[in-house]
This record gives structure tokens, sequence and C-alpha cells, in this order.
């Protein structure tokens, strides 16, 4: 399991070199991907969703959900530290955006209208992840 507290910075350079340009437009510069074209959307697989970036693990196939919204939505994090919240009020609407806490790599936003047991909707962009099979 990779250290969240080991921060990880690289130049754009570095990081145009390690993602696809989709990769790169959506986690380094907060992008978003058509809803139902990634490949996670509706990805159906145990195990553990990590950062396509620095490799975290950010969420569980066990709160993963499927919201209708078209991209990989989980009621909760891997863990409490591994991923931060940032008001983001960009395209004319207040919302709250959701990045990896080891390299700050936006994965996409945080709505209060999930499923118990916390009631929130993680929208994930499936260009921001990678996922580890469980077996």
């Amino acid at each position: 399991m990779v250290d969240p507290s080991a921060k990880v910075e690289r130049s754009d350079e570095q990081w145009r070199e390690q993602l696809s340009p989709e990769q790169f437009q959506v986690a380094r510069e907060g992008g978003t991907e058509r809803a139902f074209t990634g490949i996670y959307w509706n990805h159906k697989g145990q195990g553990t969703y990590q950062c396509v970036c620095c490799g975290a693990d950010l969420f569980s196939s066990d709160t993963k959900f499927d919201s209708g919204s078209g991209w990989p939505s989980f009621w909760d994090g891997a863990a409490r530290d591994a991923i931060t919240t940032h008001r983001d009020v960009t395209h004319g609407m207040v919302r709250t955006e959701i990045r990896c806490a080891r390299c700050d790599a936006h994965l996409g936003h945080v709505f209060e209208d999930g499923p118990t047991p916390t009631g929130l909707r993680y929208c994930v962009n499936s260009a921001s992840l990678n996922f580890k099979d469980n077996n």
C-alpha cells in the first residue's frame, strides 16, 4: 500500500510523460470526461480504485454504487485522509471538488445525494483512476 503521507510532486512535463492526454487533462488540469464513456462507470470488479497519478488507494468496490450519472460513484473513500475537498465555483456552480491527498490529482466532485450510510456521492472520473483487482 502507498503511504498517503508521502506527498508526490512532479512537473507538468513529468506528468505528461506518465499519463495519457485524457488522464492529464482530467487529473492535472481539472477536466471532466463525458458521462457513460469512462472505463469504470459500469465496472463491477471487486478491488480497490487507486489514483492514476500516484497509486494511492482512494475507493473500495464495496462502496461503489450505480448512481445513474454515468460516472463511477462511491458513498465513501478508502480512508479518511486519502481525499481532500475544495470549494469549486467554476461553470457558474458551487460544488465540492475532490482531489487525491497525496498528489493533488483532480478526481471529480462529492455531492450530498448519495445512499446510506454516508449520504454522499463521490462522483469520480474514470480517467483519474486505476483498478487493482482483489484476486
